[in-house]
Order: C-alpha cells, then structure tokens, then sequence
C-alpha cells in the first residue's frame, strides 16, 4: 500500500502546478483547466485522508466537489465561447467589458 505522504505530495504538486498556471495563464480555457486541476489535487488531499483515516467523510466532499467542478466547466465554457464570439479573443488581457 502506498503511504499517505505520498498521496499529499502528488496533491501538493499538482495543487502548485494550477496555482502556478492560474497566475501566469492569459488564455482562458487555460485558466478554467488550472482552476480543475487544484480541485482534482483537493479532491486528492481529501481521499486520502479520508482512507488513511478509515472515514467516508472525505468521500462526500469529493462528490459534492467534483459536483461543483462539473457546473464550473459548464458554465466556465459558456462564458469563454460567449466572450470568444463577442471578442474574438480568449486572451484576457484583451478583455475589456467596459468597452462594447
């Protein structure tokens, strides 16, 4: 069986590599795949522990987070093709909604 800190340092990873990718990313989908990739390392984080712990707690959280992920993506990609079909543009620097 694989140990617990190991678990925790695929998510820390994982969580750091969407930090790093919302804060750098000009492109939206870009933005909206970092954002599901720290949901995925949370949900990671919260398996195992939940195992380690010998709880279903964690089980529930991740449903109802992987829940809440889905909608995001939904609507995250409602937004980019409604913007994209208004500006032309994914880039967010370009965004400027002040401006019609």
């Amino acid at each position: 069986m694989v140990n617990l800190s190991a678990y925790i340092l695929v998510a820390v990873v994982l969580f750091g590599i969407g930090t790093v990718g919302v804060m750098i990313s000009r492109n939206v989908i870009i933005l909206f795949m970092s954002v599901e990739l720290m949901l995925n390392a949370a949900n990671l984080a919260l398996i195992a522990f939940s195992r380690a712990l010998n709880v279903h707690d964690g089980h529930v959280f991740v449903f109802l987070v992987l829940t809440i992920a889905a909608a995001e993506a939904a609507v995250g990609l409602a937004m980019v093709i409604t913007l994209y079909r208004n500006r032309e543009t994914v880039n967010i620097d370009r965004f400027d909604m002040l401006k019609r």
